[in-house]
């Protein structure tokens, strides 16, 4: 069952340039005559007035934020990223940030970036990893995190509402004031005033008089000057407040992970890419050890008919995970994106796969297929419909371990048991039965269940479950599988003719011994997924783990409040987050439950951008429902805080 992307309703193509049906509007500044007019006006509007080449060549920041309304056609985008790459100083970060209700199709998009061929090495960066994307925030990593796009689907006021950052210059673009009115409100102006500090600059191209009363209104200082073009006037300005402005220096900052599991190496590598310096602290003499350490694990979302916290979660971090695992490159014996389905088994499933289908997803993301269609796609006998997702598939975890960790600013310490935690010198040490094996300005924890271990976490409402999975040596008709296939567990295709098969559940017990009744249960609910299964007998081995996981299925992400001293003083009602006992620099990145191999590496990027002060990937509500003293401040009576303490 094929749905329509809506985002090819509403271009047409005028005089060989797109132009938007939806607002009767083009998108660029065009002319026959010169086809480069668009790239021209977005240098005069955009990069001159926000005086982008002098700002890019002297910032003495890490990074540099630019937000804009409308990301369109991505040309002011492409122009941003050029001229970023050619004169920024290179151990410095370009944040882009750009809203878009309605994203336009990737073809579409590398028809118009054809017409740009000074442009093509940036386009073909972004086009290698864009596609049509669902509602929320979504981040991208180009040239190897020199560059970190996060597209806003949605309206812009409503989205902007839920950013969390620090901008340094706006792009007022979008359609005109005349054509697209909704956008252009009070409401919107408000947002850039919360998101500005007293250096933000703005640039645009219209110089709409409700426009410029709103932004003055906001507490933009705001001129006129001549425009681009046809057009006859512009505006540009900056905001004007009392407020001071924090600039984060490029001096590199030292952290301690512990645990080198998914979370531990992912966090490592977020870090590294941003100049940390990290010891990262394994107390087995290999990583991945742990519920790191199936050979297979399966990567996909769990979506439910609400965009809950839990499913804004899964689907933007698989999205991430997958643009992740495509820069790594890994091997094909670690990682094929080879499809999943998620087969309608019971009448439950079926209403749930339903409800999902309603929302609408892009094609390249989920479709609603049929029996037939599903067993075509499998290569063998399935007897339910099924949500298919052609991105998904399965990963070495080992492996993909192994892959983040390969930076020069990552040191890694096998055979290093964390015991203690203490703070010296505004320093965290880490102590084992040798002494201090470990010393940083910050510490993350990322040892799911032995987080509980320090008394700084011992608090945490971390619960163990019990999982294994098995292995099993193909047969004739199984060896036909071609994707990975979802019932309440899971079934991947044959790798070396041997089949993955899991996982159980068995929360609250801690036994990791191998259990034949186990191997039994995963062997028997393969079997249920096809007639082609029904053969399948001899089960090789099996392999049990301690998975984390949270009373409401979310992980823990943040910086540790100090649960003691926070019972035995409770904060006044008007008390502000910076005057609660926090155990400055202690940050955590545990339960991740049965889809760490998703979220983890997500969560590691929405946590090293917290620890380096840089914009949130993620919506301001979903940092407060992976606030790790959320559990915490709610037993306390505090849940007021929640929100204050999860972006400080």
């Amino acid at each position: 069952m094929q749905q329509k992307d809506p985002t090819n309703l509403f271009v047409d193509w005028r005089n060989d340039q797109p132009y938007s049906t939806l607002y009767d509007d083009v998108y660029f500044s065009t002319d026959p005559a010169n086809p480069q007019q668009g790239i021209a006006e977005t240098h005069h509007v955009f990069l001159t007035h926000n005086q982008l080449e002098t700002r890019f060549k002297s910032l003495t920041a890490s990074h540099f934020t630019v937000a804009e309304t409308g990301f369109g056609t991505g040309l002011n985008f492409l122009c941003t990223c050029q001229l970023w790459l050619n004169v920024a100083p290179k151990n410095t970060r370009l944040h882009f940030i750009s809203v878009e209700k309605h994203p336009l199709d990737a073809k579409i998009l590398a028809q118009i970036h054809a017409k740009w061929p000074h442009l093509q090495e940036v386009s073909q960066a972004l086009r290698a990893q864009y596609q049509v994307l669902p509602e929320g925030f979504h981040r991208f990593q180009l040239w190897q995190g020199r560059v970190i796009l996060t597209l806003l689907i949605g309206d812009a006021c409503r989205m902007l509402e839920k950013l969390h950052a620090h901008i340094d210059a706006w792009f007022l673009d979008g359609f005109s004031p005349a054509k697209n009115p909704e956008m252009w409100q009070p409401a919107l102006y408000a947002q850039m005033a919360r998101l500005s500090h007293a250096s933000t600059t703005f640039a645009t191209f219209t110089s709409a008089g409700d426009v410029r009363r709103g932004l003055i209104c906001a507490g933009f200082v705001v001129k006129k000057t001549s425009g681009y073009g046809r057009k006859r006037e512009m505006l540009y300005g900056h905001f004007s407040t009392s407020k001071p402005h924090q600039i984060r220096t490029k001096d590199a900052s030292t952290a301690v992970i512990v645990g080198a599991g998914i979370a531990g190496c992912a966090t490592a590598y977020a870090l590294a890419k941003r100049g940390w310096q990290v010891q990262l602290i394994e107390r087995h003499a290999h990583i991945a050890q742990e519920a790191s350490g199936n050979p297979r694990g399966v990567l996909y979302p769990r979506l439910s008919s609400q965009a809950n916290a839990l499913d804004q979660l899964s689907c933007a971090a698989y999205l991430y995970t997958i643009r992740l695992l495509q820069a790594l490159s890994l091997a094909a014996d670690a990682f094929q994106a080879c499809g999943l389905l998620q087969l309608a088994f019971n009448a439950r499933e079926q209403q749930r796969i339903q409800e999902v289908y309603a929302r609408q997803f892009s094609t390249s993301l989920l479709n609603l297929v049929s029996c037939d269609e599903a067993s075509h796609i499998a290569g063998v006998k399935l007897s339910h419909p099924a949500l298919y997702f052609p991105q998904a598939g399965w990963i070495n975890p080992h492996a993909f371990c192994t892959a983040l960790i390969q930076h020069p600013n990552i040191k890694l310490h096998i055979n290093c048991n964390a015991l203690r935690l203490q703070q010296y010198a505004q320093k965290w040490q880490v102590l084992s039965t040798q002494g201090c094996i470990a010393e940083a300005d910050a510490v993350v924890l990322a040892n799911a269940n032995d987080a509980l271990q320090f008394i700084q976490s011992a608090h945490l409402p971390v619960t163990a479950v019990r999982g294994q999975m098995s292995t099993i040596t193909a047969d004739l008709h199984s060896q036909s599988l071609k994707c990975v296939v979802c019932t309440d567990g899971y079934m991947t295709p044959a790798l070396q003719r041997i089949h993955c098969l899991g996982a159980t559940f068995s929360a609250h017990d801690h036994s990791t011994e191998i259990r034949d009744a186990d191997n039994n249960s995963n062997l028997n609910m393969v079997k249920k997924m096809s007639e082609d299964f029904s053969a399948l007998s001899s089960i090789m081995q099996g392999r049990a783990a301690l998975r984390s996981t949270t009373p409401d299925y979310l992980p823990l992400l943040g910086e540790l409040i100090d649960a003691s001293t926070l019972k035995q003083h409770p904060p006044k009602h008007i008390s502000p987050p910076p005057a609660l006992p926090w155990h400055h620099g202690l940050f955590i990145n545990v339960a991740h439950g049965a889809k760490g191999l998703t979220t983890a590496p997500f969560c590691a990027e929405i946590l090293a951008s917290l620890m380096s002060h840089e914009p949130s990937p993620v919506e301001m509500s979903l940092l407060q429902a992976l606030n790790p003293n959320r559990y915490l401040l709610s037993e306390m009576g505090l849940k007021r805080l929640i929100s204050a303490t999860s972006f400080r």
